[in-house]
């Protein structure tokens, strides 16, 4: 019975030190998530839940123990998974694996943040595109036109569903973005005879070309003359990113920290939205650089690294190849199973 209750005391103390490193990933990650939230309140909800997956993984162990009697089992190990399944696969498991994963790369990933931001507000500072980019832009914008053009008039040609219907609004709505309009409105004619539908196909390309002509117009202009206004905003948003990197650098700011990483976001978040204001100045590096910065409403890839939701969306997605991402599931999940053995082997029923 000694030698029992000596194991017990061990197992409770191994338990508390992996839970307790657990506790501490899932309540970073909830206060990153919620920086609102006090701290406290982050811990006291975080400690909660892993107690009752601990539970849930006891129940577990019990409903599967031969050697001792245990009532309803069946009704027990459904309870048990459904419980651990809720507080640790939806809640310590995914948390543990963000503040992890975050605080191994934020460093880079603000570097880099800051660093391609920079240089596309560097672009438009400098105007660095000249009229040669000016026309390839033109080129582009000319080519994605066309595409879209082509799938409006097969789909209002579309024998099996002729005319101007659901699918082709739907078509319709994707040239605004690239005319640089809120809205390219629907015409009032409207036909699904075989000529009226031809005559519908005309007047849409022709109202496309006048609308694509003017944002061809706008693009050159813009690249030739920048606005002062915006070269303003330029400048205030490079100070701004500079002092922030000198701050991140010398310490200033504590990127592990809700309140420091969020001024970071801030900073960041308002540079977005003026390299996206002066698209037709910037020559993207990527697909991806440009869809990220011209967003109806830019998410900065730092603030991404801040919500456990989006990390995981994004991995998902194949956004984190090669910066260890699964190591950090593994090490997760090995943290909290540890701490699980430890409580079962702790608190496992034994017949008296």
């Amino acid at each position: 019975m000694e030698e029992r209750n000596y194991l017990k005391i061990v197992w409770i103390v191994a338990f508390a030190a992996f839970a307790g490193v657990s506790c501490w990933a899932t309540a970073e990650s909830f206060h990153l998530l919620l920086p609102s939230w006090p701290v406290a309140m982050c811990w006291i909800v975080t400690i909660g839940f892993f107690i009752i997956a601990s539970f849930g993984t006891k129940m577990i162990v019990d409903s599967l123990n031969p050697n001792v009697y245990v009532d309803k089992r069946g009704t027990l190990l459904v309870m048990g998974v459904l419980i651990t399944l809720v507080f640790w696969l939806i809640c310590s498991m995914p948390t543990n694996t963000h503040t992890l994963f975050y605080h191994s790369v934020i460093n880079d990933m603000v570097s880099t943040d800051i660093a391609t931001t920079r240089g596309y507000l560097g672009q438009v500072e400098n105007n660095t595109n000249n009229k040669t980019q000016a026309a390839l832009k033109v080129d582009a914008l000319e080519n994605e036109i066309e595409v879209l053009l082509g799938e409006l008039e097969a789909e209002i040609k579309n024998e099996a569903n002729p005319g101007f219907g659901e699918k082709s609004k739907e078509i319709l709505r994707k040239f605004a973005p690239l005319l640089g309009v809120s809205k390219v409105e629907p015409l009032t004619y409207t036909s699904t005879t075989k000529s009226g539908r031809e005559k519908l196909c005309d007047a849409y390309r022709a109202k496309i070309y006048t609308l694509a002509k003017s944002r061809a117009t706008v693009i050159m202009k813009n690249i030739l003359e920048p606005s002062p206004e915006n070269l303003k905003m330029v400048k205030r948003d490079m100070e701004n990113l500079n002092r922030v990197q000198k701050a991140v650098t010398d310490g200033t700011l504590d990127l592990m920290r809700a309140k420091d990483i969020l001024e970071v976001c801030d900073k960041l978040n308002v540079a977005y939205n003026t390299v996206k204001q002066n698209r037709d100045f910037v020559n993207f590096a990527s697909k991806a650089d440009e869809e990220a910065y011209t967003a109806d409403t830019p998410v900065t890839r730092v603030k991404r690294m801040v919500s456990v939701v989006d990390v995981w969306k994004d991995f998902v997605k194949g956004e984190y190849k090669g910066r260890g991402f699964v190591f950090w599931v593994v090490i997760s999940v090995l943290i909290d199973v540890a701490a699980f053995v430890f409580f079962d082997l702790a608190f496992k029923k034994v017949e008296d």
